[in-house]
């Protein structure tokens, strides 16, 4: 973690009593209440939120990540009553990461302790400090902001961190990985509980996991049932920051909306793509066992000499799309320099496909006849030979690095 990544924690909230309330906005004077709901959405009942966070019931601590917007409120606020009609439960400790990227965070930030204090739940703002980049901002905030609430999340003995995320936040996920031309997984959108995003080699023990337990509700009962308790929220304007891809995007939506693709209909298609991915990846897990590649999903899949080996001609008579999951994963598990963009992997996988077929019509058989294959790719080099098809550690780059390491899981690009 760098020294820009080391949060500043304040507690502004112990729960031991209510102080003076404050709009989320950081002003003495009430703030204006978030986008008012359209007149017929109705708040969500205490018996919704009971169903939303009933897996949750028996952790003992969670984490709420609580930025001020709308979503995050609700979640702080619905989450609060669910916990004190439980009579017991996880203790629930409220984070906000305070960017520090423009006027008036810090202010929110402290609003929202203010609102947890009323609502008795203890408070850290995390605070991210240092040089920001001038490229890539979005996607370098967010990381800071999982890697601080990470350290939250451990300083609190909780495995997990929950999200306001909603099903507009699905819509608007699916839209910008389908633009960047996504595989299924991709499309397959947010799951509801995933591994804390955290950087490469982060494997602390316990392992942190992502909860969105409004994935499938809409903004707008969130928004009904800030209105409904009559508490404000803050509005961030670089949710409409033209400069952004997802604003633009975002911005998109209601004319899409008014063609028939609506945010309902998205999140169903990213339902559908994660079912279709599913039984894709057990058809992955039978495939690799046929071909006798061991613990696919572990450590132990890999010879002595870390080499994964399997026959070449199995690999190939797969479906294609089976095949280049295995050979990604294979690839993952044992390159060393992030995972692999789709883009590249595909072109790996059909050159090698193609290799395999001339070796088996080569005429004679003999070495000297069979095509020769040896790509390296995200760390990993891809070796055939002898009808064997092998991936292991490629030897370290002398220099610069390789853009997959940056890059998406191979079926998320």
């Amino acid at each position: 973690m760098s020294a820009a990544d080391h949060p500043t924690v304040e507690d502004t909230a112990a729960g031991d009593g209510p102080p003076p309330a404050a709009s989320p906005a950081g002003h003495d004077d009430p703030a204006p209440p978030c986008d008012a709901p359209p007149p017929d959405e109705t708040p969500l009942t205490a018996a919704e939120a009971a169903t939303l966070f009933a897996d949750l019931a028996a952790l003992p601590a969670v984490v709420l990540a609580v930025s001020g917007g709308p979503d995050s409120t609700a979640l702080l606020v619905l989450a609060a009553r669910w916990r004190a009609a439980l009579g017991a439960g996880p203790r629930l400790v409220a984070a906000t990461v305070d960017h520090g990227l423009r006027p008036g965070s810090g202010d929110e930030a402290l609003a929202v302790g203010r609102l947890a204090g009323e609502l008795g739940i203890a408070h850290h703002i995390l605070r991210w400090t240092g040089e920001k980049p001038a490229a890539g901002l979005q996607a370098a905030a967010r990381a800071a902001r999982y890697r601080l609430l990470a350290v939250a999340a451990r300083e609190a003995g909780a495995r997990h961190v929950l999200t306001g995320h909603t099903r507009d936040d699905q819509a608007e996920t699916v839209l910008f990985r389908l633009a960047r031309g996504s595989g299924l997984a991709g499309l397959a959108g947010m799951a509801r509980v995933a591994p804390l995003p955290l950087p490469a080699g982060d494997d602390r023990e316990p392992a942190l996991l992502l909860v969105r337990p409004f994935l499938d509700v809409p903004k707008s009962r969130l928004v009904a049932t800030l209105a409904a308790a009559g508490i404000a929220c803050a509005d961030d304007p670089s949710n409409r920051d033209p400069r952004f891809t997802r604003s633009r995007l975002r911005a998109l939506l209601p004319g899409l909306a008014a063609e028939g693709l609506t945010a309902p209909r998205l999140a169903r298609l990213a339902d559908r793509m994660r079912r279709a991915d599913a039984a894709l990846e057990a058809a992955v897990e039978r495939l690799a066992a046929d071909l006798a590649v061991a613990d696919l999903a572990g450590f132990g899949l890999a010879g002595s000499d870390g080499v994964v080996r399997l026959d070449a001609a199995g690999w190939a008579r797969a479906p294609a799309e089976l095949r280049l999951r295995l050979l990604g994963r294979l690839i993952d598990r044992v390159g060393h320099e992030g995972p692999v963009e789709l883009g590249k992997l595909e072109t790996v996988a059909d050159a090698l496909a193609a290799a395999v077929v001339a070796t088996a019509a080569a005429v004679g058989g003999g070495p000297e006849s069979a095509a020769r294959f040896r790509r390296t790719l995200a760390g990993a080099t891809v070796t055939l030979a002898g009808g064997r098809l092998s991936v292991a550690p490629a030897p370290p780059r002398r220099s610069g690095g390789n853009a997959a390491s940056a890059g998406p899981k191979p079926t998320e690009t």
